[in-house]
């Protein structure tokens, strides 16, 4: 452990307050971003294979084994597939549909903001970091006076440094993170929207032919 930390708290050491601050946010952002992948496993995020059977059988007409393949599916957006199937066409319907798997994704999102700001704030806390080693850099240059050591500007310069690129550290993975995570969520929304449109108007049937609803009496 201590092999771990000594070389941490030499950066920090090195590098100040900045670093120091940089570090607090790469720790909650781990925590974060462990929290989210625990989120979309426990969550089923991907694992849609009953779900997929239970909608391509209601659009080819087959009611039974979409039921069938419905109850297997351990997927969060099962529910509202399940609403689908069991509700009366019409966009009022279709609206409610909408707004519940929305309202699935919301709890999905969450997290996400806070690691988009991550992205973009921890290289502009790097520079600031830097603009200020710079600062101090010269500083010390001045105070030299005549008596100048070139060796004073190199080492101020890669102190100050370093906190740029400890914010690109921090930055750069999340940012590569947060790509991965929304590209999930759009595919999860195309399933989810595609699911929905396929059971409201089904290729194999007339979508008012639902699971539970009897179908109304033509005059």
């Amino acid at each position: 452990m201590n092999m771990l930390l000594d070389p941490i708290s030499r950066v920090a050491d090195i590098g100040g307050p900045v670093v120091v601050l940089l570090m607090v946010i790469a720790v909650v952002t781990l925590a974060v971003v462990l929290y989210k992948f625990w989120q979309f496993t426990a969550a089923g995020v991907g694992r849609h294979r009953a779900l997929r059977d239970a909608v391509a059988a209601w659009d080819r007409g087959d009611r039974t084994e979409a039921r069938r393949s419905l109850d297997r599916s351990r997927s969060y957006l099962a529910p509202v597939v399940d609403m689908a199937v069991s509700a009366p066409p019409g966009p009022e319907t279709l609206a409610r549909l909408t707004a519940e798997a929305e309202s699935r994704f919301a709890k999905l999102e969450r997290g996400l903001r806070f690691l988009d700001m991550v992205a973009q704030l921890a290289p502009l806390i790097g520079l600031f970091g830097t603009v200020l080693g710079m600062i101090e850099a010269f500083q010390a240059l001045q105070d030299a006076g005549a008596q100048v050591d070139p060796s004073i500007l190199a080492g101020g310069i890669w102190v100050a440094l370093l906190t740029t690129a400890v914010g690109l550290a921090v930055a750069m993975p999340t940012s590569a993170i947060l790509s991965m995570f929304e590209s999930r969520l759009d595919g999860e929304r195309v399933l989810a929207e595609r699911a929905i449109s396929t059971i409201h108007a089904p290729m194999g049937g007339q979508s008012s032919d639902r699971v539970g609803t009897a179908t109304p009496a033509h005059a």
